[in-house]
């Protein structure tokens, strides 16, 4: 069984009120899942998690304090103490996912954000626009960026921005239009083909039933790869978000 390195998972309160970590490991270990980029709102979910499998969590911190906040974060000064406070007591491999689409950027909480992150080289999980991205890199140009769900735009589009950005790595979580009947589409093969170096998988548990999705998404995601070449396949399903998140 392909080992998968799952770059885009959430254990937020309300998953955490109905699934216990030790379950939630068990879930992980048994589809295979051998690390996991952890972020969840609150962070209390992550450290729960990070106890009950060290050997797979990846702990990121988003900005978030309760599920629901996504279009407002932003613009709350206190999402700024919440960072600090939380940087301070644990130690994380990045800070995310957080959404922000074009100016959003430039908010005096963002701006502090991408400064947490550069003061402590951690990797920036965004999930929005190329615009925002664009500022992202105007802000940091050295920051290690992970697009979540590769931005949502078309493959040729994706390999646009990673041609611009050699910092740039995008997630396929929640997405399928990789596949159809297990075979990669030929946009998303030329995408893989052009960089196979930059791509990485995941689950994306946003909410709690998604916890169950898990395990069949696993298999989904080694059905296809198995469609690629040995090297591009292993890269994508593992080595791509080690090398990430180990980059400096």
């Amino acid at each position: 069984m392909r080992p998968i390195f799952d770059a885009h998972i959430h254990y937020s309160h309300d998953a955490v009120e109905r699934v216990p970590p030790e379950q939630i490991a068990k879930i992980l270990r048994e589809a295979g899942v051998k690390k996991a980029l952890v972020s969840s709102s609150d962070d209390n979910g992550t450290q729960l998690l990070l106890a009950a499998a060290p050997d797979i969590v990846v702990p990121a911190l988003r900005p978030y304090s309760r599920r629901g906040a996504i279009g407002t974060w932003m613009h709350d000064a206190s999402v700024i103490d919440y960072l600090q406070r939380n940087l301070a007591q644990n130690d994380y491999a990045a800070i995310g996912e957080f959404h922000a689409y074009g100016d959003d950027i430039k908010t005096e909480v963002i701006q502090a954000l991408i400064a947490m992150a550069k003061e402590r080289n951690l990797l920036l999980h965004h999930h929005g626009d190329r615009a925002a991205l664009d500022l992202i890199f105007a802000t940091w140009p050295e920051a290690r960026v992970l697009w979540a769900h590769s931005g949502f735009d078309d493959p040729a589009d994706v390999v646009e921005a990673l041609d611009t950005y050699p910092r740039l790595w995008a997630d396929l979580a929640y997405r399928s239009d990789m596949a159809v009947g297990g075979q990669v589409t030929a946009d998303w093969r030329a995408a893989f083909e052009a960089h196979p170096d930059r791509f990485m998988v995941g689950t994306d548990t946003f909410a709690p039933e998604r916890w169950y999705y898990v395990g069949p998404h696993a298999d989904f995601t080694r059905g296809w790869l198995a469609d690629l070449p040995d090297g591009i396949a292993d890269q994508i399903a593992y080595d791509n978000a080690a090398r990430m998140l180990a980059a400096k």
